[in-house]
């Protein structure tokens, strides 16, 4: 028993575990902490475990069961009609289970293939030169994240997705209105009316991004609607570009504050995939994945209950010292560097996974190559960080080269 310890808790640095989270290491697999409201939960602190658990199909995803624990009171709080909408999107695809998610997701497969992410390298590095080009024409200083660390993912994921250049800036307002609650009733009719006209438009043109995939594999099963198709693809973008752009910003932070890293990645750029999935471990973001048990699971020893919440601690699994020697250290030259759960496990694993490495990969490898004397325009610890309890993020990187 933990009750000393709560839970969530933010972190203090953006590449190491929340310092209270500490205990539940050394107990071991399973910790039972507390929520806001008292409720006692299980935290899963250990690679085995969490493997175990999700792939268990007794563990949980569905999100509009009563029992499902909250983490803040906030989401908690009675659901409004914008909260309602965004449970809409959330439980489109990873906020479902069997059969409905493995219906939804065989759908999505197709389009997030190795093969097919493999194929727009050439447009990931037009749209990440392109993005570069900008940058160095507006000079030095600049802030990484506002000049190429978000940009680059959005224009990359909203064109893999079939959204026209021209409405790029459009959508992202919508889509960003929306996620924030900023008059998010007003964005979700906005986004819903705009993905409606976007897919007439599709019908009558079609083209070979996702949208069209969707709306060719939709024809021939009837298996989503309308608005599960539009939550869908909300999801994909939503999932996707705040979660790369972040790991684009944190992982050159990191990379700038690991000089010798740094220039054995310039000297052999070969290095470059296992260096991306090492900073994907070394940094966890995002920071955990909430289950919730259906029946009574023995694991470890342990008897999780039916009804119990359970949560994956991302950060602490990723450095388990049974699986990492030396976890806290920065290395891409380790046995595996795809032995992390930064991107999930199981059935719910991150379906945009080989499109955020390739991202991240092009991104960082190009920031590398053309700007040699890429640094920190202040001091690493006036960066402004913004920790939360299940993201790290960086509110600007100002640099200079």
């Amino acid at each position: 028993m933990t009750d000393s310890v709560v839970f969530p808790q933010g972190r203090t640095c953006p590449h190491q575990p929340a310092p209270g989270y500490r205990p539940l290491a050394e107990q071991g697999p399973l910790a039972q902490v507390a929520l806001y409201d008292g409720r006692r939960v299980w935290a899963v602190t250990t690679r085995d475990t969490a493997h175990r658990l999700l792939i268990d199909p007794r563990i949980s995803s569905d999100r509009t069961n009563p029992a499902w624990p909250m983490m803040f009171p906030s989401v908690a709080a009675a659901a409004s009609d914008a909260q309602q909408k965004v449970m809409k999107i959330v439980t489109a695809l990873v906020g479902v289970d069997d059969p409905v998610h493995n219906a939804r997701r065989r759908m999505l497969i197709p389009s997030f293939t190795i093969r097919r992410v493999n194929a727009l390298r050439p447009q990931i590095q037009e749209v990440v030169d392109q993005q570069l080009d900008h940058m160095i024409e507006n000079g030095a200083p600049t802030d990484l994240i506002r000049a190429f660390a978000a940009p680059v993912p959005v224009t990359v994921l909203y064109r893999l997705m079939g959204i026209p250049d021209d409405d790029h800036e459009h959508f992202e307002k919508l889509s960003h209105r929306f996620a924030t609650g900023a008059r998010a009733n007003e964005a979700y009719d906005e986004l819903m009316a705009y993905m409606g006209r976007l897919i007439a438009e599709k019908k009558r043109h079609p083209g070979a991004a996702v949208l069209d995939d969707l709306l060719a594999r939709r024809g021939g099963t009837g298996d989503m609607d309308h608005e599960e198709l539009v939550s869908t693809l909300a999801l994909q973008v939503a999932g996707g570009h705040g979660t790369t752009g972040t790991m684009i910003s944190l992982g050159m932070f990191t990379l700038l504050q690991h000089p010798e890293q740094l220039a054995e990645l310039r000297a052999d750029p070969s290095l470059l995939p296992a260096a991306v999935d090492e900073l994907l471990r070394f940094l966890s973001i995002p920071d955990g994945m909430t289950r919730l048990a259906v029946d009574d699971i023995e694991i470890e020893g342990t008897t999780i209950r039916k009804g119990d919440g359970v949560f994956f601690i991302t950060s602490l699994i990723n450095h388990d010292t049974d699986v990492y020697d030396a976890p806290h250290a920065l290395r891409w030259h380790r046995t595996s560097t795809r032995d992390h759960i930064t991107f999930g496990f199981g059935a719910h694993q991150c379906l945009g996974q080989s499109l955020a490495r390739i991202t991240m990969e092009i991104a960082l490898g190009t920031l590398i190559r053309r700007l040699p004397g890429l640094r920190l325009a202040v001091p690493a610890e006036e960066v402004p960080f913004h920790p939360t309890a299940s993201f790290e993020v960086i509110t600007e990187l100002p640099v200079t080269w």
